[in-house]
This record gives C-alpha cells, sequence and structure tokens, in this order.
C-alpha cells in the first residue's frame, strides 16, 4: 500500500470532514459548524497529509512556533487504515518539521490514550483546559 505524505498542502474542507469522520475524530469536533472546521484547516501553521490512491486517509493539523512547542491539535486516520503505521508516519513527519527545542503537545482521544505511551510520549500531569465559552472564575 503506497501512502504519499506531503507537507503543508491543505486539504479541502470536505476531504477534512471526511477523514475526522471515518476516524471517528468528528465525534470531539464541532461538526455541525463548517466555518469553524474551515478555519481550523485555514489557522493551522503546520498540516501533514497522508493520501491513498489520492484520497485523503490521515491527517495531522498543528499549530506551533516551530522552536519550543507544537500543539498537534488534531491526528485523524481513517479507520480503515488504521494500525498500519499512517498515525506514527504523521507524527514522524510534523516533528521533522519542528526545531530541536521544540515540545510536541497533544490531548488525546480518549480510546487512544494507551497507544501515545507505547510510540515514546509521556503523559503531563499538569495540562488544563477552559472549555469554549467558559470564563475565569474570581480567585479567593
Amino acid at each position: 500500500m503506497e501512502i504519499t505524505y506531503a507537507i503543508n498542502e491543505k486539504p479541502g474542507v470536505d476531504e477534512f470532514i471526511d477523514v475526522l469522520v471515518s476516524s471517528t475524530l468528528a465525534e470531539r469536533r464541532p461538526m455541525e459548524d463548517r466555518a469553524c472546521i474551515a478555519g481550523m484547516l485555514e489557522n493551522a501553521n503546520l498540516i501533514v497529509t497522508a493520501r491513498y490512491e489520492n484520497k485523503l486517509v490521515g491527517i495531522a493539523r498543528s499549530i506551533t512556533d516551530f522552536h519550543y512547542a507544537c500543539y498537534l491539535s488534531d491526528i485523524a486516520v481513517d479507520q480503515a487504515h488504521q494500525n498500519s503505521g499512517i498515525g506514527k508516519q504523521l507524527i514522524m513527519h510534523t516533528q521533522q518539521q519542528l526545531g530541536t527545542h521544540c515540545k510536541l503537545i497533544l490531548l488525546s482521544a480518549p480510546d487512544a490514550a494507551n497507544y501515545y505511551p507505547k510510540i515514546g510520549f509521556s503523559q503531563h500531569p499538569h495540562a488544563w483546559v477552559l472549555s469554549e465559552r467558559q470564563t475565569l472564575k474570581q480567585e479567593h
């Protein structure tokens, strides 16, 4: 199976939606908001894609300064192509674009939480998330 990887060849919104759905990542993305999905693509500054017979089968979408931190916001692989090394290759290609001191940071989908330690990620006990439109509380 010949997989073609590309750096910063942004897919179309429909292709992105298709791979989010086929990977099950759509369950945790605002799929009803096409403008948001388009903005996710447009404003990412590092995208690695995987194609099989010209069909998008995987994507790693990141926001980074390329020197210190890279937030790998989406890593999605079509379920029909999972367990074939595509996800790992997407991460490796992402990492190759980064400076030597740049950390790769991600929030795992619940079903993938056991995967990342197997490929070398360490769990960080001090990550925090402020959900959309959630306001900061006043300190007491």
